[in-house]
């Protein structure tokens, strides 16, 4: 995550760490539309529509149309204020939205607007083009051409003969959709919906990770046959190669309780630990739950072939994290931290209810995040609430519902949300209150090294098993340590904390962990480093003998590229930041040899 992105000022272009929040859609029973996920930047071609401005424009559509606006409308306000600037056209809808709660306006806005049926589909026929352009050579792949089916609904509507199912079919196809999905979509919703549900529906499916459905990546293969460029086919071709080359993502369990949580424990876990990897030193391993499959095989296959343990910290705290854990500790006679933290939204942010509206129906939070809100989204909600004295309109709840859900935003006042604070964030996440404060900590890098940290409570719950293995304390190393997660888990537990031996880039999140060590008045040695690769074996040899060795190797390496949302660089376990996993498994390796070889040698 950039800097740049922690005050929220480029919040439309945030690549997200995790897939969190869309997990968290999908529980709140919200439609899944496209605006989680689609880029909002747009280009609009008054001529042939090119490859990328076709494209852009049919997302930018069905963004609004997947917040409860009409077509017709998002038409209308796309052409007055360009297709660049997203945020002038939202202000014109949610005017348009005050302006349908009149009868009197409604009208004057019907009769002043130029909103007719068949002129809006004339528009998007124009700008949009329709799917004659594309040759049969163009789609040799596909000898079911959408195009003629579509040719045959602008036909009938031609002729007027046009039945409501036909209508809505069109509308669907205009807009970019093939007409087999638009038809599945009107079988599966019912042919009374609105063209808004099934455009919901569609792109619903079109977000869905189950494997070999890549509607989103046809979807824009047609854009491609639309456009002028002379390399369409081979554009196509290379579009289907990237698509069969796809990772799927990792099935996760539901519910996400690993090997069991407090209050829900699987009635029977067959877990594989190899004999010899059994017993100290021990080793606990986090990384993103919602990485492609591939990574979390190769993970697994270089750490013993043991099986990830997937939790999501909803259970635990108020806010969802699903990470993936493996580890060689036993799973057996585990305990949470005491007291149990807040589980639900109102039990952390008690004096909100007075300000939480009936039509916000969330109990969890989203993923902690590296970024918040900015000023200006906050002050745009509070704008569109304050134009109604009552509920507002679905369209504007769906938005301030999407917004709320994406940035975590509580409420603070009557129609008035704001995002978390580090020190909420930092009770959410289960560390001491002002744990990131201090030191000239700026509150960008305070939101940036939470936002990368563990949930100390589901952590902790995993290494409880640790306490009465080591009631004189414990020596850790912990690599790639953030903000002390696996630190603070353990003094939390009341395990005395020996010898650490830490390893993080970053030196604010090293001034943090030495200002809690400090502030904790440990008894211990704090030994740290800022770059694993000076932990090599000689390094670690020296450690090993004057600590008399490790007892716990705890470690969560960067996720960057390994997020199943980041677009941008998700190169896996070969990219620049996920590639540091393989140091944590040189250096685990590393130290249960040399234990191993001290040991023989007693």
């Amino acid at each position: 995550m950039q800097d740049a992105n922690a005050s929220g000022e480029n919040y439309l272009d945030v690549d997200w760490n995790t897939d969190d929040e869309l997990e968290i859609f999908g529980e709140a029973g919200t439609s899944a539309h496209p605006v989680a996920t689609y880029s909002t930047e747009a280009v609009v071609d008054t001529g042939e529509a090119s490859t990328s401005a076709g494209d852009s424009r049919f997302k930018l559509i069905s963004h609004f149309i997947g917040m409860g606006f009409a077509e017709a409308l998002v038409s209308k306000a796309i052409e007055e204020n360009g297709g660049g600037d997203t945020e002038s056209i939202l202000n014109t809808l949610l005017t348009y939205s005050t302006l349908e709660d009149s009868p009197k306006e409604e009208k004057q806005l019907s009769t002043n607007s130029d909103l007719s049926s068949s002129d809006y589909n004339e528009n998007l026929v124009n700008e949009l083009s329709d799917l004659d352009s594309c040759s049969d050579n163009d789609l040799e792949d596909n000898p079911h051409s959408i195009s003629e089916k579509h040719k045959m609904l602008l036909s009938l509507e031609s002729s007027g003969s046009l039945s409501e199912k036909d209508r809505k079919l069109l509308d669907l196809a205009n807009m970019g959709f093939a007409v087999e999905e638009a038809s599945i979509a009107m079988e599966r919703c019912g042919p009374n919906e609105s063209v808004s549900v099934l455009t919901d529906f569609i792109c619903a499916a079109q977000l869905s990770r189950e494997e070999n459905c890549h509607l989103e990546d046809d979807l824009k293969a047609r854009f491609i046959c639309n456009g002028s460029s002379k390399n369409k086919k081979r554009k196509l071709h290379e579009m289907r190669r990237k698509n069969e080359m796809a990772e799927e993502t990792i099935r996760l369990p539901n519910p996400m309780i690993g090997f069991g949580i407090p209050s829900m424990q699987p009635e029977k876990v067959d877990r594989f630990i190899p004999e010899s990897e059994r017993g100290p030193p021990y080793f606990y391993y986090e990384n993103v739950a919602l990485a492609p499959k591939g990574v979390w095989d190769t993970i697994s296959r270089f750490l013993y072939e043991i099986e990830p343990e997937f939790v999501d910290s909803k259970y635990f705290s108020a806010c969802a994290r699903k990470r993936g854990y493996i580890h060689n500790l036993p799973i057996e006679n585990r305990f949470p931290l005491i007291p149990i933290p807040p589980l639900t939204i109102h039990q952390a942010f008690p004096l909100s209810k007075r300000w939480w509206p009936t039509w916000d129906t969330r109990e969890k939070l989203n993923c902690i995040q590296t970024a918040i809100a900015s000023a200006k989204l906050t002050e745009r909600i509070r704008s569109a609430l304050e134009r109604y004295d009552g509920d507002p309109p679905e369209s504007v709840q769906k938005y301030v519902m999407e917004q709320s859900r994406k940035w975590n935003l509580v409420w603070v006042g009557r129609n008035k949300v704001a995002p978390l604070e580090p020190d909420e964030m930092e009770m959410l996440l289960g560390f001491p209150k002002n744990h990131t404060r201090g030191g000239g900590i700026s509150r960008t890098d305070r939101y940036k090294s939470l936002g990368n940290s563990f949930q100390v409570d589901t952590v902790a719950y995993h290494l409880s098993v640790l306490k009465d293995m080591y009631p004189n304390g414990i020596n850790l190393l912990s690599l790639f340590s953030g903000i002390g997660g696996g630190e603070v888990a353990l003094h939390r537990l009341g395990i005395k904390l020996k010898n650490v031996v830490s390893v993080e880039k970053s030196k604010v999140n090293r001034d943090i962990v030495r200002s809690w060590w400090e502030q904790t008045n440990q008894t211990g040695t704090l030994i740290d480093f800022d770059d694993v690769q000076q932990v090599d074996d000689e390094r670690l040899e020296q450690l090993i003998d004057t600590i008399d060795g490790f007892d716990l190797i705890v470690g969560g390496s960067p996720c960057n590229n390994l997020a199943g949302s980041n677009r941008v660089s998700r190169d896996g376990l070969e990219g620049k930041e996920s590639s540091l996993f393989f140091e944590y498994v040189r250096i685990l390796n590393s130290v249960k040899s040399i234990m191993r070889s001290r040991r023989r040698s007693r």
